[in-house]
């Protein structure tokens, strides 16, 4: 392994809950945030699973999870909610809120490659903080892409992981995602980071995963127009009452009619309910044999 730095409330309308949390967002410092705009780095790597592509079916599926473990603060808890059922044995895992602690801990205990730009230094504790890309197969390249508009109250920046993940034959581009929240940016902007994330992936000739928190339910039709499939559309609420946490892929197909879901119980590891999603590679369309 290697770690490479470079560089009770009754519940009411939805705009009062929306307010309610708004409030609670609001209660933390104000402190300027030291936002990471070096595209370079740092970065931190860790090589715990596979290291070399192994041979299989370009049809197998592969499972996707996605988790926002708040401020990395229950590394334990929410190891033992990646091992349950649903997540147990991920090809792909998506982390928000991560620091290089967290991220190390948690490849380490799954077997899991990994890359992790953080976006900022959080004024709350310190710490990194910033999304990740684990795998059981080989990374063949990371890289981060920066977000635009900073959040208004303490000029946070995001950003989202990228890495080329070798899955058997095929070079899937997975996207580890945190875009800024309601209270701090308006939709629209918010619309601009989904873009610059979808404008990153646009070159890639392949399958791709853009998986995390996306702090929105409606930005899903924006991906849906640019070609994505919206697995976790109905899987119902990740974080308070929204549903916010998702997984969109491009050239890629849900397994079944009901291969995707969110876990109820996070047993305290979180104020997000991870989401995951079984896929498989879309069919080629067969070419008609002229006379």
């Amino acid at each position: 392994m290697t770690i490479r730095p470079r560089i009770k409330r009754r519940p009411g309308s939805a705009a009062r809950r929306l307010a309610a949390l708004a409030a609670a967002l609001l209660l933390g410092s104000c402190a300027p945030t030291t936002n990471l705009l070096n595209v370079a780095g740092p970065v931190f790597e860790g090589r715990y699973g596979l290291s070399a592509p192994r041979q299989g079916s370009a049809e197998a599926p592969v499972r996707v999870v996605s988790f926002n473990i708040r401020f990395s603060r229950e590394i334990d808890r929410a190891l033992t909610v990646l091992e349950s059922d649903s997540l147990r044995g991920a090809d792909v895992l998506a982390l928000q809120e991560m620091d290089e602690a967290g991220v190390d801990r948690i490849a380490r205990s799954l077997g899991l490659n990994y890359a992790y730009y953080p976006a900022s230094i959080h004024p709350a504790n310190g710490k990194y903080f910033g999304p990740a890309v684990l795998s059981r197969w080989p990374l063949e390249g990371s890289w981060k892409v920066l977000l635009p508009h900073g959040g208004w109250s303490r000029g946070q920046r995001r950003t989202a992981t990228a890495a080329i993940v070798r899955v058997r034959e095929s070079r899937l581009l997975v996207y580890a995602v945190h875009l800024e929240t309601p209270v701090q940016i308006s939709e629209r902007e918010r619309r601009d980071q989904a873009m610059a994330i979808l404008t990153d992936a646009a070159g890639h000739r392949g399958p791709v995963v853009i998986a995390g928190d996306f702090n929105s339910q409606s930005i899903g039709t924006l991906f849906r127009r640019h070609g994505y499939r919206w697995h976790t559309e109905w899987v119902g609420r990740t974080v308070s009452w929204f549903s916010w946490d998702h997984i969109f892929s491009r050239d890629l197909e849900s397994a079944t009619p009901a291969s995707a879901g969110v876990i109820a119980d996070v047993q305290g590891a979180s104020d997000h309910h991870p989401v995951w999603a079984v896929v498989t590679p879309r069919p080629a369309v067969p070419v008609a044999t002229l006379p």
